[in-house]
């Protein structure tokens, strides 16, 4: 019996779309993973390439995250998986707060290695 509805999808075919793009993974707790997905099992156990960790220290300064890059390919348990959302982080994950923090910092450093510089050429 055809519908005119919407197509459906099933969970496994969307993931199984996103290999080779960039994706965005929410863990239990308080940890966000983004990285190059490269395959999966029925299990939802991923791997991953090019991968970032971030996560929130319960004992640093509330807002503060940290950004760990996994350098070799990672194997992601998928009963630990909360969220997969295909095609990167949006703007009010961890992932964009850590990078616009980095962003406002570097811009700070420049600025104040200008200022020094100004500084050094007037005296």
């Amino acid at each position: 019996m055809a519908s005119g509805g919407p197509s459906k999808i099933l969970p496994l075919e969307l993931i199984d779309r996103a290999i080779g793009s960039k994706i965005w993974i929410l863990m239990r707790g308080k940890t966000e993973i983004v990285g190059i997905l490269q395959g999966f099992d029925d299990y939802v156990n991923l791997v991953l390439e090019d991968a970032v960790e971030y996560t929130v220290d319960p004992r640093s300064e509330p807002g503060v995250v940290t950004r760990t890059e996994l350098k070799s390919e990672i194997l992601l348990n998928g009963n630990q998986i909360a969220v997969l959302v295909p095609g990167g982080s949006p703007d009010d994950s961890m992932a964009a707060t850590a990078a616009e923090a980095a962003t406002t910092e570097e811009s700070t450093i420049k600025a104040e290695n200008n200022e020094e510089e100004k500084t050094k050429s007037t005296a």
